[in-house]
């Protein structure tokens, strides 16, 4: 038992002692870890080498890696010093993966979680038995974000110690370089061990579950509601008008398929499905779709096709049919990647050929019932006969087309979901205008002006509603009566922004004042501290010193300016003039660093 004991033990301290000589210095803040590893203990001279730089990025943290898309092009750059007989190569990034930035709403290339960057280097010749300790200095550099803030972090230089002896082995290395720069990650293929019909089936069901999705499902009912119609006509007709739809469904999927040959070829690694859903700007369009489609469900107005575009009633129904085919597709994606996520990951592994047939069999598994159909009109006499009940499952279905578009719109950020919700009652009412407000006997005159009427709403009001609010650089703080107050006694600049978020008024001032550029870079410049209080509902604190303390109402701007016995009061919406002038006139405050830098004491350990 002692010897087995002893064995153990002496296994452990070799286990230890052999880690730590393939170790290097550690650097430890509260976003990351980053530590060194040599691919050998001891190198030959004239001979190849490398150290491993391994990051463990805390939750939610990301480090950038193109430079092009990171803020100030500070990316991350590992950046070795420049040592006697040791020549280091360009380093070796691992794959990135794309970070969808709220604030930016659009994709970005980052480094997460845990991955490596590797650092090849050669070492020159040595005179004939001789050896040497090389160290080397690693330098590391990048903006380290998460979802809320930025870090500018001066990491320490981590140290490689190099060991060069003309009789050193290398014949164990502690781990191998990759093939090339950013190496993208292989996709197991969980379905390696069957026949390829089987996931080709599985992604033709795939296909068939759609059309009792909740995304597509009140999109379906305009199509049945378009196949009783087809009834009356000859089958020719029914043949051709849903074969058409069909061929709607089979583009978009042609599109995921086209895209997805593109990736492969460029070496760009595979597209997530439903990432289009990922940026607001498509929802917003798909929000505006939907409400648009729940007020024609309801009867609120008509679309009809001037004759001289679509040349016939023939061609408005093939138009109108491969429209609602490919917006069906469309619709599915955001909640079906769930059950597509493993056809598209076995297509995506395959060669091109197999790859595009897989998601093609997506495309026609949904497309397949419709087909059938249509192509034998005699199933419709199972079906019940139009009637009244028909009229009430279309208006139905409208309820349920914009119970869709708001949980599509709780993905969007909190002020762009407000702006969204108030185009939508705009967008409501201008509908109703257009289909309501005039008919078929109202003379063009009249009825082009109610229209131009509508449009000269609706337009600016999406001008103004939908586009990403700026961007602005004021640290805005949570409203604080005791904070303002002691920042008051020491003479500082206050400035309290009073807002609502049922306020439109507040919206405006939020993107013209201090969504202007100049006001923010004016703030920041003069040290204002700036507050937003919400007064949203009564009982925030804000809300009762607005009503009691300030006896105003929002939007309102409360301004303390220093040696002013009282504060100036912005009211109204275009006040920002006037806040420039009063910026003006105060004294400028050493500029700060655009990142905070991390508290970088006692970070480093041996």
């Amino acid at each position: 038992m002692h010897k087995r004991i002893t064995a153990i033990s002496f296994s452990i301290c070799i286990f230890i002692l052999t880690a730590a000589a393939f170790s290097a210095d550690i650097i430890k803040t509260e976003q990351v870890t980053i530590s060194l590893q040599q691919q050998f203990e001891t190198v030959r001279p004239d001979s190849n080498s490398a150290l491993a730089i391994h990051f463990e990025a805390q939750k939610d943290w990301h480090f950038y890696a193109s430079e092009k898309t990171a803020p100030g092009g500070q990316n991350l750059k590992i950046t070795p010093s420049k040592v006697d007989n040791v020549t280091f190569s360009a380093p070796i990034f691992p794959a990135y993966h794309l970070y969808t930035d709220a604030v930016l709403e659009e994709q970005i290339e980052v480094f997460s979680n845990k991955f490596t960057v590797y650092l090849p280097f050669k070492v020159g010749a040595l005179s004939a038995g001789q050896a040497a300790d090389i160290k080397a200095e690693i330098k590391i550099e990048g903006a380290m974000c998460s979802g809320e803030k930025c870090l500018m972090p001066k990491f320490p230089p981590l140290t490689a110690a190099i060991k060069v002896q003309p009789d050193a082995l290398m014949d164990k290395p502690a781990f191998a370089l990759p093939e090339g720069p950013a190496a993208l990650p292989k996709i197991e293929n969980e379905w390696a061990g069957y026949p390829v019909w089987i996931p080709l089936l599985v992604a033709f069901l795939a296909g068939l579950t759609l059309n009792i999705m909740p995304c597509v499902l009140p999109v379906i009912p305009l199509k049945v509601l378009s196949i009783f119609e087809q009834a009356r006509q000859d089958r020719r007709t029914s043949i051709l008008l849903g074969s058409v739809f069909c061929i709607g469904i089979l583009l978009f999927f042609a599109i995921l398929a086209g895209l997805n040959i593109s990736l492969h070829l460029s070496g760009q690694g595979s597209f997530q499905w439903g990432g289009h859903f990922q940026n607001p700007t498509n929802i917003i369009i798909m929000v505006v779709i939907l409400i648009a489609l729940a007020l024609f469900m309801f009867g609120t107005f008509e679309i009809t096709v001037p004759s001289f575009l679509s040349g016939g009633q023939n061609s408005k129904g093939l138009t109108g049919s491969f429209a609602m085919g490919f917006f069906a597709a469309v619709l599915s994606t955001p909640c079906s990647f769930g059950i597509l996520t493993a056809s598209l990951l076995w297509a995506q592994t395959q060669n091109l050929f197999i790859g595009t047939v897989g998601i093609m069999m997506i495309g026609i598994g949904m497309a397949a019932p419709y087909f059938i159909l249509t192509s034998l009109p005699n199933l419709l006499k199972f079906m019940p006969k139009p009637g009244r009940w028909t009229e009430i499952f279309k208006q139905s279905t409208g309820f349920i087309l914009i119970v869709v578009a708001l949980w599509l719109a709780t993905a969007l950020p909190a002020d762009r979901f407000v702006s969204v919700l108030y185009f939508g009652v705009i967008l409501s009412f201008c509908l109703w205008m257009w289909g309501s407000w005039v008919t078929f006997s109202t003379p063009k005159p009249k009825k082009y002006i109610v229209r131009l009427i509508a449009l000269a709403i609706l337009i600016p009001s999406g001008i103004f509603l939908l586009p990403k609010p700026p961007k602005s650089d004021i640290d805005w703080q949570t409203y604080d009566a005791v904070k303002i107050k002691e920042a008051i006694d020491l003479g500082r600049p206050v400035l309290i922004e009073f807002t609502a978020d049922w306020c439109l008024n507040c919206k405006a001032v939020e993107k013209f004042v201090y969504g202007s550029r100049k006001v923010s870079r004016f703030i920041k410049q003069k040290g204002v501290l700036a507050f937003t209080g919400d007064a949203t509902q009564e009982s925030f604190p804000a809300a009762v010193d607005l009503a009691n303390v300030y006896n105003e109402f929002v939007p309102v701007t409360i301004f303390y300016v220093p040696g002013q016995a009282e504060p100036v009061r912005l009211r109204g919406v275009l006040f920002e003039g006037k806040l420039l002038e009063i910026l003006n006139k105060l004294p400028d405050k050493p500029q700060q660093e655009k990142f905070p830098e991390a508290d970088t004491n006692d970070q480093k350990q041996n």
